[in-house]
């Protein structure tokens, strides 16, 4: 597959929940090697284009591409790798943090352990800061902690894209700065990231490109900006980040607040 064809194509891509519309009409293409940051206030839909984007929620209008294979046809699922925001079942199943990275290298393709997975899930682990704790269980983690071993999950598979979901939320600073430097080195590699985050932080220097979903209607958010850094300053320059209040009476809020840390 050339440079020029997208990793990840949105065409035109609306979803609505309950009848009310999240998204409407969202372009976005995502190129090989790119360091795309996706920002927004609280219910810009920034999680809900992630999602779109794997197939997990359906969509109210549009399609997404994933290197060039529409969406309900593309299977080869072991390219992409997913941080989610949430992991809604942590302390569901009694399993170690070895057993958690370990299971992202199985498939429906893939169903038994393959000679270099657990040097794979090793390392990964090292790379994260966690190998010392690979025999504990999952659930006894911090959450910071539990959030770094999914993020080395991620890294265990080896993938041409990486989705993260607000992936450095509630990781200590020196934790987030082996992480960023981590991705600094996919990014040298080559691999495209595409990362959710209420502020840029440490991967301020990664990111090659910005995306920022809202609405100035309060009906449906789309996109606002989508160019190299910095954010415009007109979209920066009150300080209301997170406020789905604001988004609600129809005002177009700011996305820079230093003490929100949603």
């Amino acid at each position: 597959m050339d440079a020029t064809t997208p990793a990840i194509c949105c065409d035109d891509v609306s979803v609505d929940f309950d009848a009310s519309c999240v998204l409407s009409n969202i372009s976005v293409d995502i190129y090989p090697g790119d360091f795309t940051a996706i920002l927004g206030v609280n219910g810009s839909g920034k999680t809900t284009l992630m999602r779109a984007m794997l197939g997990l929620i359906p969509l109210t209008g549009g399609a997404v591409r994933i290197y060039g294979t529409d969406l309900p046809r593309f299977r080869d699922w072991s390219r992409l790798a997913y941080v989610p925001q949430r992991l809604h079942s942590a302390g569901a199943v009694p399993v170690s943090v070895h057993e958690v990275v370990g299971a992202s290298l199985i498939s429906p393709r893939r169903r038994l352990p393959r000679r270099g997975d657990r040097l794979a899930v090793t390392n990964a682990l090292d790379l994260v800061g966690l190998s010392n704790r690979r025999k504990d269980r999952f659930d006894s983690l911090s959450g910071g902690q539990q959030r770094r071993v999914m993020i080395a999950a991620a890294l265990a598979k080896d993938a041409d894209i990486y989705i993260l979901d607000e992936p450095t939320a509630g990781v200590d600073a020196e934790s987030q700065e082996r992480i960023t430097e981590t991705f600094r080195h996919l990014q040298q590699a080559g691999r495209t990231v595409l990362l959710v985050t209420h502020e840029l932080g440490a991967f301020s220097a990664l990111a090659s490109r910005i995306v920022v979903l809202g609405s100035r209607t309060g009906v449906g958010s789309h996109v606002l900006y989508d160019g190299p850094p910095p954010v415009p300053e007109h979209l920066t320059e009150r300080h209301w980040h997170h406020s789905e209040e604001v988004i609600a009476r129809g005002k177009e809020p700011g996305l820079l607040d230093p003490g929100n840390t949603a």
